[in-house]
Formats: C-alpha cells, sequence, structure tokens
C-alpha cells in the first residue's frame, strides 16, 4: 500500500477526523453555533479572493464569524439599514464608532444626559486625542442650534434619556445637524427597534447595546452600530483594529433572543406603563417619569416618535431621598437590585449611588438626578405580582 493510501495514525484522526463539510439537502431551523477562532483556504488565489472581497468567506473571528454576519442581516433589516456591524458590548460600538468617524481638531456635540458610559467616554478618552466635546441639553433647540453653529462632525443623542426617561426630537435634532453639516448618531437601546427605529426618522446612524432588549435574556454581551455602508463600513475596520467583535455565542444568543424581541417588548411595556400609572398616586413617590403618562412633558413627542408602547424603563423618585432608597431596596424579592435593563426579570438601580456616584449632588440634580431617584426595568413577571412586591417595599420605605 501506498503512502497516499495510508490510513492516518489515531493521533491524527482525533485532530482531523470530522472537520470535513456535512453533507446535506436540509437546513437547520436554528443557526449552528461557528465557536471558529479561523477559517482554512483551499488555495492562495481564494484567499486572495476573499481579502478583495470578490467572493464570500471567512478569515479570522476578531474580522467576523457566520453568526456574527447573520445577525448583523438580520439588525440591518430590522432597522431599515443598509449594513450593520456587531461588537462585543454596546461600549465596544460607541467607541468603534467614535474613533472611526472623528479626527482630531473636530468637534462631536453630545446630550447633556447621554449615556454615562458615553459622556465618559468623550470626556475622558476621545478629548485626549484632539477632538472637541460640548454636552448641551438637546432638548433645548436653541441650545442645540448654538452648539452646531461651530462645526461639529457628530450631534449624539439618546431616543430616551437614562435614567430620566425623556424623549429626544429626533426629527428636529436629524433637520439641525443636516443643516450643520454633522451626523446625528441615535444610542436606541431604551426604545429598541421595536419601539423606534431612528433611521426612518432621520439619524445617520443608530446604535444598540444588545446586551440589553435585544439579546433580552441576561445571558449575552454585545452591541450594534446600523446604517448606510459608507458610515458603517469604516466603524466595521475600527471594531476590527479594536479587537471589540465578541463571541459567536453571545451572537447567536442574541439572534435568539431577537426573535422574541416584539412579545417581550409589547409585554413589557404595557406592565410599566400599568407600574408607573399606579407608583403616580402612591404617597412615598413624590414623581414618575415615564413617556406614556400624560403628565409626562414629551408624552405627545412620545406618542408621535415611538409604537407599540413606550418602553420598559421607568424612573420615580422617593419622597424620602436616598435613605427611603436603603429601605425600599432591602424587602425587595420579585424585583432584583443589578445594573442592567431590558431582560426577563425586572431590575431596579439607584443611579446617584452607582452609574452617577462620581457626580457631585449639584451635578447629578442638574441632570434630573435626584437623591431619591431609581430606575426599573420592567420584565416578563406578572405585573400584578410585581406590584405586590413594590407596594410592600414602598411600605417599608415610608
Amino acid at each position: 500500500m501506498s503512502d497516499a493510501q495510508t490510513e492516518p495514525t489515531a493521533t491524527t484522526l482525533c485532530v482531523q477526523a470530522g472537520l470535513e463539510p456535512t453533507p446535506s439537502v436540509t437546513e437547520p431551523l436554528a443557526p449552528p453555533i461557528w465557536p471558529a477562532a479561523a477559517f482554512a483556504y483551499p488555495d492562495l488565489e481564494t484567499m486572495e479572493a476573499i481579502l478583495a472581497g470578490e467572493q464570500p468567506g471567512f478569515v479570522y473571528a476578531r474580522y467576523g464569524v457566520p453568526n456574527h454576519l447573520q445577525l448583523e442581516r438580520a439588525l440591518a433589516r430590522l432597522e431599515d439599514g443598509e449594513a450593520a456591524v456587531v461588537t462585543a458590548s454596546g461600549m465596544s460600538a460607541i467607541t468603534a464608532t467614535l474613533f472611526a468617524l472623528t479626527a482630531p481638531g473636530q468637534r462631536v456635540v453630545a446630550d447633556v444626559a447621554v449615556y454615562r458610559g458615553t459622556q465618559l467616554l468623550l470626556e475622558h478618552d476621545l478629548a485626549r486625542f484632539g477632538v472637541t466635546v460640548e454636552l448641551v441639553d438637546c432638548g433645548d433647540r436653541a441650545a442645540v442650534e448654538r452648539a452646531l453653529a461651530t462645526p461639529a462632525r457628530l450631534l449624539w443623542v439618546d431616543t430616551l434619556t437614562n435614567p430620566t426617561l425623556r424623549v429626544r426630537d429626533l426629527p428636529q435634532l436629524a433637520s439641525l445637524a443636516r443643516a450643520a453639516g454633522a451626523l446625528l448618531v441615535v444610542d436606541n437601546t431604551f426604545a429598541t427597534p421595536f419601539h423606534c427605529r431612528p433611521l426612518a426618522w432621520g439619524a445617520a446612524l443608530v446604535v444598540h447595546s444588545t446586551t440589553k432588549s435585544i439579546g433580552g435574556h441576561h445571558d449575552a454581551s454585545g452591541g450594534a452600530v446600523i446604517g448606510p455602508a459608507e458610515l458603517v463600513e469604516p466603524i466595521r475596520r475600527q471594531v476590527i483594529r479594536f479587537g471589540g467583535r465578541g463571541g459567536a455565542f453571545d451572537a447567536w444568543l442574541i439572534q435568539r433572543g431577537l426573535a422574541t424581541l416584539p412579545l417581550r417588548a409589547a409585554r413589557s411595556s404595557a406592565s410599566a406603563l400599568d407600574l408607573a400609572t399606579r407608583l403616580a398616586s402612591h404617597p412615598a413617590v413624590r414623581r414618575v417619569s415615564y413617556p406614556g403618562l400624560p403628565g409626562h412633558p414629551e408624552h405627545q413627542l412620545a406618542r408621535r416618535l415611538l409604537s407599540g408602547g413606550f418602553g420598559a424603563v421607568l424612573a420615580f423618585e422617593l419622597a424620602g431621598g436616598e435613605p427611603a432608597v436603603r429601605r425600599f431596596l432591602r424587602p425587595l424579592r420579585l424585583v432584583r437590585f443589578a445594573e442592567t435593563l431590558g431582560g426577563t426579570v425586572t431590575t431596579v438601580v439607584h443611579p446617584a449611588t452607582t452609574s452617577h456616584r462620581a457626580l457631585a449632588p449639584e451635578e447629578r440634580r442638574a441632570l434630573g438626578i435626584a437623591d431619591g431617584l431609581v430606575r426599573l426595568s420592567v420584565g416578563l413577571e406578572d405585573p400584578a405580582d410585581l406590584w405586590r412586591d413594590l407596594a410592600q417595599a414602598l411600605a417599608a420605605a415610608s
């Protein structure tokens, strides 16, 4: 028998056996997980064609695996965008966007109420590389116009502010950004693409922490940027250089969560409105911020921008301040104290001692974050059970 016909040894078979493609005329109803760090080429010509974009193919996990591509296609279609890139976290998506689209000497105008992680990145990191950052109240049209009178590369806002649940007028901001030659970037994590699609309202790009409502099960970390290919592709290259891709299993979990987003978002939104209404009449609660309440300052704007409900997140202020918050948190049983949102389990957080703890009290108050403010992310539990849990905790806080 020639060497070419000799069966490999057991050692080699343990390594190589089973790596051949599995032929099938059927397709799985669930996408496979591709935990591959690298891919093999049949020859040099194929490698060159793949790297040149002339043939489909995968290279290395940092560049992307099939699970990334499948999730990107789904999110791009959902947000009505031309392209998408998925990342290891929401902050990875935000970081890659800012570094890919700005250069030394340029300006970024951002909402004063922008997500705290974004603000820290802008002021402590991007500014070190020669990018000027200005924070303004993006609920004040005149303030935005003044800020954009000086040329800016980006205008950055959240659809719903964290944790105060103010609503930003995306069509108005998109118009102001276009007139000033700036790109409007919208963090749509709170609203989700089920309730709002910022690209349809004139945004240039939309970003998500897919860890939150899109994944929705507290078991995966990810982020995404969606928009026109001419903007997304530079961000994709930045993600690759930063090593910000994330794992195949996380992408798979997030795509699995995406399938039930409409059901979860509708249920959580309805429950949030029910709880917000109950909280608004409770004597231990000073005020409630939820766009679905008629008394919210942007309720009519929210009705125009949001569909299918007003989101899963609300905020309320306890009359007794921080001491009342401490008494309120201890007896909770169904509602979990955790720094996350948008999942199946209802969670609560105290911004003054968590996300915004580094700010001076007067800085927090200027942002509308009182010492007694609590943020509630409503999950899929029965709202009657949630209210009983909240009610007994409110009694303890009084």
